[in-house]
């Protein structure tokens, strides 16, 4: 078999320099950017502590030129302490939420250290209200940089720069599977030329356009003619021995990685766990996607907004409850059957924003029942009442399922929830649905909500489940107050 050529059919530009100098220049930047925000941030420390004369802070006599110079001469402790937490190793940089919560970490860890440090040899002076000024701002100062320096990195990747070189070893439905999720992320830094399959034609185009480079044999070349760095093998598509031999080929490679999927793709979203038994190293699959102290966090914050928010509103879910009531007959609120984690049905609250009679309504529209079925969202649909279309486009009708997040059914964050029929449409991710609550939003509320297909709202929802942190649940919730107040995409 021959080798396809696809230079020309390349999906990413080649970048103009090589990928270690781009790390390097991007690692380069990072330093730098830390080094500017934590010099803001102690300022703005400095400057509220002693110009603002808060009630909170202590009139304890401290010489404001030393304190400055002692907080500006701390900088690069941090950045010391920032390489130990590993804040600059490539392997934790620009994937999920754990980089920012390794930024929470160190930086707690500084503070605490300043405040044992002046408790354990009293002549370091240290003021307790200036050292909280100083997490605060420099926390925040960090997120708020390393978030844009991410973008950044995100458009570069788009544009073929701080990517890697990758093949897929076997065409079979893990390794589509693979090259679909791969394909979808152009931000996860991934440049896949192909496949590389025997009983395959080199050309042929499987996932995404994706063409198969060339046979099993054909492996060395490829990876000397592209320069590869990561090999992605398909376990499920190779013989045990044909695996062990591309190991141990590229075992002490320092410009090849190769990585092996699990053989159940769809399945461990939720994680797996290690255990030997006899000192036989076994797979486990995690039942729940949350460890224990995630699920604990995230309860907390659950339960913590939702009644907060109850209180609050209560005058406003009251009169929302009135006007719908007088709007059109019918119940107040609507109960939609869905499925919770662990597969539990529930109802799901919302305030009624349809005629009951809409399925009559709808039938004199065959056209908008083919819509429905197929996307399960209507833009213009005939059964929404005149207030139901403005709670909609506020998303005030969701306000009642606050109450389910009380009854622990629901989470102020988590993926689309779902009726019971809906979940054959997640096809082989429908276990992995499962494993955590519905959200009242999520990431497919920020991202587009109804005017994004059905299939980029599953993609999203995998994404969300396989990248959990908290961090990501208040990005989320960060980002969702503009675009309910945008109204773009509800309907």
């Amino acid at each position: 078999m021959s080798i396809y050529n696809i230079e020309k059919s390349r999906a990413i530009p080649r970048a103009k320099i090589g990928y270690q100098t781009q790390r390097r220049l991007f690692q380069a930047a990072l330093v730098l950017g830390d080094t500017l925000a934590l010099a803001i941030a102690f300022v703005a420390a400095y400057l509220t502590r002693f110009y603002f004369n808060l009630a909170i802070f202590d009139d304890t006599a401290l010489n404001r030129i030393e304190t400055l110079e002692s907080m500006l001469l701390l900088v690069p402790i941090c950045l010391v302490i920032f390489a130990l937490f590993r804040l600059y190793d490539w392997q934790y940089l620009l994937g999920g939420a754990s980089e920012f919560a390794r930024v929470f970490n160190a930086t707690t860890v500084i503070v605490t250290l300043a405040i044992v440090l002046a408790f354990v040899f009293p002549i370091v002076r240290v003021s307790r209200g200036l050292m909280v000024l100083c997490w605060l701002f420099g926390l925040g100062a960090i997120l708020v940089e390393r978030l844009c320096l991410r973008r950044l990195a995100y458009q570069l990747r788009r544009r073929g720069y701080l990517t890697r070189r990758t093949l897929i070893v076997g065409a079979d439905a893990e390794a589509v599977a693979i090259a679909e999720q791969l394909r979808a992320m152009p931000t996860c830094g991934a440049d896949l030329l192909g496949f590389v399959a025997d009983q395959q034609t080199p050309g042929a185009l499987l996932a995404a356009n994706t063409p198969v480079l060339g046979p099993l044999d054909h492996l060395q070349a490829l990876v000397a003619q592209w320069n590869i760095q990561d090999v992605i093998i398909s376990s499920a598509a190779l013989h045990r021995q044909q695996i062990i031999q591309i190991f141990q080929e590229y075992a002490f490679s320092n410009n090849v990685e190769v990585r092996l999927s699990s053989g159940l793709f769809e399945t461990f979203t939720a994680g797996v766990h290690i255990r030997e038994i006899g000192s036989v190293p076994l797979v486990s699959m995690n039942k729940a996607r949350l460890a224990l102290w995630e699920n604990t966090v995230k309860t907390i914050v659950d339960y913590a907004v939702a009644a907060t928010l109850l209180v609050l509103l209560a005058p406003l879910l009251l009169a929302l409850a009135l006007l719908v009531k007088r709007d059109s007959p019918g119940p107040i609120l609507h109960r939609r059957r869905v499925v919770g984690r662990g597969g539990q049905v529930f109802d799901a609250f919302k305030f009624r924003t349809m005629y009951v009679n809409g399925d009559e309504i709808l039938a004199k529209h065959p056209d908008m029942q083919t819509e429905l079925y197929t996307q399960h969202k209507l833009k213009s649909d005939p059964r929404i009442t005149r207030l139901g279309a403005t709670l909609r486009r506020t998303s005030l009708d969701e306000l009642p399922q606050l109450f389910n997040i009380l009854l622990g059914q629901m989470s102020l964050v988590g993926p689309r929830m779902i009726t019971m029929e809906e979940t054959a449409l997640y096809g082989k991710w429908r276990l992995n649905l499962l494993t955590v609550k519905p959200g009242i939003t999520g990431l497919w509320k920020i991202s587009g909500r109804s005017d994004i297909s059905y299939e980029q709202r599953v993609r999203l929802d995998m994404y969300y489940i396989r990248n959990y942190s908290i961090w990501l649940d208040l990005f989320i919730l960060w980002r969702t107050i503009p675009v309910v107040l945008r109204g773009h995409g509800a309907y």
